[in-house]
This record gives structure tokens, sequence and C-alpha cells, in this order.
């Protein structure tokens, strides 16, 4: 992550936002085939609406997503959002709802490292323990 700075971080997030809106969920480019939401956290400082592509999968009632952040040694600001603020908003496809964030069972790690090759990778590049996030509609 660190050859991405903050704000070229933002403008790449930006520009799959604008992609995934306009195209009913779907994206071009190197993301065309990944399962992508947009998570709408409150910022944990600011109190202002913070949105942010991720990449999911599917787990029964849930989706999952990953705090990977690229290895990076801190937890990506969207997880410290969620952790202040763990009601959030989801948009996959052309649906949007609201939904409750929460760190997955410890005892479900190892089989989602296996169902996640890149956040297993990134987990060897970093001391802090990637954490893996359950989005649960609100009924």
């Amino acid at each position: 992550m660190s050859q991405w700075s903050s704000e070229r971080v933002k403008d790449w997030n930006n520009q799959i936002v604008v992609d995934f809106r306009a195209h009913g969920g779907k994206v071009s480019g190197q993301y065309e085939r990944a399962n992508l939401l947009l998570l709408t956290t409150i910022g944990r400082k600011s109190g202002e609406p913070r949105v942010t592509p991720l990449a999911y999968q599917a787990d029964g009632d849930r989706l999952i997503v990953v705090a990977s952040f690229m290895g990076s040694l801190q937890h990506p600001a969207w997880y410290l959002n969620l952790k202040a603020h763990p009601e959030v908003t989801v948009e996959v496809g052309n649906e949007t709802f609201q939904a409750i964030a929460s760190d997955t069972d410890p005892s479900e790690r190892a089989s989602l490292l296996e169902k996640w090759p890149m956040a297993k990778q990134h987990q060897t590049q970093t001391s802090r323990e990637i954490p893996f996030v359950a989005l649960r509609r609100i009924p």
C-alpha cells in the first residue's frame, strides 16, 4: 500500500463507485469479474458518510468482506468506522439496504483465509490480524 497515497486511493475508489452506480453494480477493468459491493460507513471522526468499494463473498444470509488493506500495518479507515458505527449501508447490484457489520467468529478464520487467497497472502505481510467482517441485512 506504500506506493499509494491516501489521495490516490480516494481517487481510485471514487472511480469505481461512479462506474458501479452507472452500470447497476458492474464495473469495468481489472474488477470486471469481481463480486463488488459499496459499503457506506459513518466516519468515526467526521460523522460524514464514507463509501468504499469492496470485494465480497456471499455466505448464507451474510456478505463477507475482508479488511486486509493490502497487508498494511493499520486497519483500513472503513473498518475503524464500522467498529465505531456498526450500522452500515450496502449496495449490491441495483439493491441498497441497511446492515449490521460485525467481525466474524474467530472459529471461522481458517476457512475464510482458505476462501480468500489474497487475504491469506496479505496476512503474511503484516503483524496485525486481518479481520473478516460479516454484513447482515437489517429486516
